[in-house]
């Protein structure tokens, strides 16, 4: 059985949204894949190597300093963190190592040191990463699982509202980008895997363990 209208993250039923392409949850209100449409490994992986991740651009560097500026805030460079999904630059661990943090990296074509998700840490980023889960709900357990108590996860995405012409989104146009959030989605995410709070700056979610 074909279960493509079942939420990957909630398990309950969407609706079509978008063309064949996109469910919308009634439950969480995340928007997902028709699983007919996903791509394959290789093709997934070709699509990751074609990114822009150049770490020497200023201007990538300004577009991940929401996430830089979390950490810096908020944790010292004694404290462990994980780059989840760090991609084939690992920007965001690299700029934080330059800031005499320790980071671990984990992503599952370029750095799949399996390892690194076997202890907690104090923080774990996760930029521009979560849109891409095929199974959120495993990723998020995996993700809160391995946060420490008092910690924070760094999410950069950008959120759906009803605001934007869905249509014309060019958010939705990259063929890995399989599951989109609203405000909605986050608070539900939230609640279930009980983290004690969250807040939301633009593209920046914190969650708060």
């Amino acid at each position: 059985m074909n279960n493509r209208d079942i939420c990957p993250l909630c398990r309950n039923k969407g609706e079509l949204f978008y063309k064949d392409e996109f469910y919308k949850c009634s439950h969480c209100l995340g928007i997902f894949k028709n699983r007919d449409k996903l791509l394959g490994v290789d093709d997934e992986k070709n699509r990751y190597q074609l990114h822009s991740d150049d770490i020497s651009s200023i201007g990538y560097q300004k577009f991940v300093s929401p996430i830089i500026n979390g950490v810096l805030a908020n944790f010292d460079s004694k404290s462990s963190g994980l780059d989840f999904g760090s991609g084939s630059s690992s920007i965001v661990a690299t700029l934080l190592v330059r800031h005499g943090y320790d980071m671990k990296k984990y992503d599952p074509y370029f750095y799949p040191e399996i390892n690194n998700l076997e202890t907690q840490y104090s923080f774990i980023t996760a930029c521009e990463v979560i849109e891409h889960f095929y199974n959120p709900k495993k990723e998020f357990l995996l993700l809160k699982s391995i946060l420490q108590t008092g910690g924070r996860l760094y999410c950069m995405t950008h959120l759906y509202d009803s605001n934007i012409d869905f249509g014309s989104w060019y958010y939705k146009n990259d063929p890995t980008h399989v599951f989109i959030y609203q405000e909605e989605t986050v608070r539900y995410i939230a609640n279930y895997f009980s983290f004690s709070g969250f807040k939301i700056d633009g593209r920046l979610i914190e969650f708060y363990n």
